[in-house]
């Protein structure tokens, strides 16, 4: 994955060009959207919105991260992690020396940042399975998208608008998913113990997690 330039004619006001001066690598990039509260909002923000309001969910924090990482010459990437009986997952992925990794916002502490050393798409995802669990502790994670690149998307104007947001997940749900775990091995997972599950739900905030009946 080549790095690749910009979006031209982007227009960052002076004040968001000095936040993102300052987010001069992705783990500069994670360290922001761990400041940045967990939203529970049932609406999707732009990295423009987030700049604004401080506060972002999973698919706002992704979003985010690739408009951050675009402006370092990374392309803009994102990938959907999907879940039973609990909530999907998006983060932004990047390449460094051929090696896949990741910036991700989250209300659990074992699925946001991931160092570059993944050499597939599925490898990066199953690094999250065993942190990716419910609040009845058992472990969520099926699926994964393929990558989608957002210079795709860009007349949408997703860097700066909410208005197309909806579209943009839209297009992410709609690209290829591969399972990651059979029938067979989901009926034999284990839950999540004691302490992995507290360690996970360090700092979460309740009316951002899943409960049963939510949906999944």
């Amino acid at each position: 994955m080549k790095k690749q330039p910009g979006k031209p004619g982007e227009a960052w006001t002076r004040a968001e060009r000095v936040v993102f001066a300052r987010l001069t690598d992705p783990p500069a990039v994670q360290a922001f959207l761990d400041e940045v509260p967990y939203s529970a909002d049932p609406i999707y923000r732009s990295p423009r919105s987030v700049l604004r309001d401080r506060r972002a969910h999973c698919v706002d924090g992704a979003l985010f991260a690739a408009a951050a990482l675009r402006r370092l010459g990374f392309p803009p990437l994102v990938m959907e992690l999907c879940a039973e009986r609990d909530d999907d997952h998006v983060i932004a992925v990047f390449e460094k020396r051929g090696r896949l990794g990741a910036v991700a916002k989250s209300n659990f502490s074992g699925l946001r940042f991931r160092e570059p050393v993944f050499r597939t798409p599925r490898e990066l995802a199953m690094s999250y399975f065993e942190q990716y669990y419910n609040v009845d502790g058992e472990k969520t994670l099926r699926a994964c998208s393929s990558i989608l690149d957002l210079r795709k998307l860009d007349s949408l104007d997703w860097m700066t608008r909410d208005e197309g947001l909806e579209a943009v997940i839209a297009k992410l749900e709609g690209v290829r998913h591969t399972p990651l775990v059979s029938k067979a091995m989901v009926a034999a997972l284990s839950h999540v113990d004691e302490r992995s599950y507290r360690a996970g739900m360090l700092g979460a905030s309740e009316a951002g997690l899943w409960k049963p009946g939510k949906g999944g």
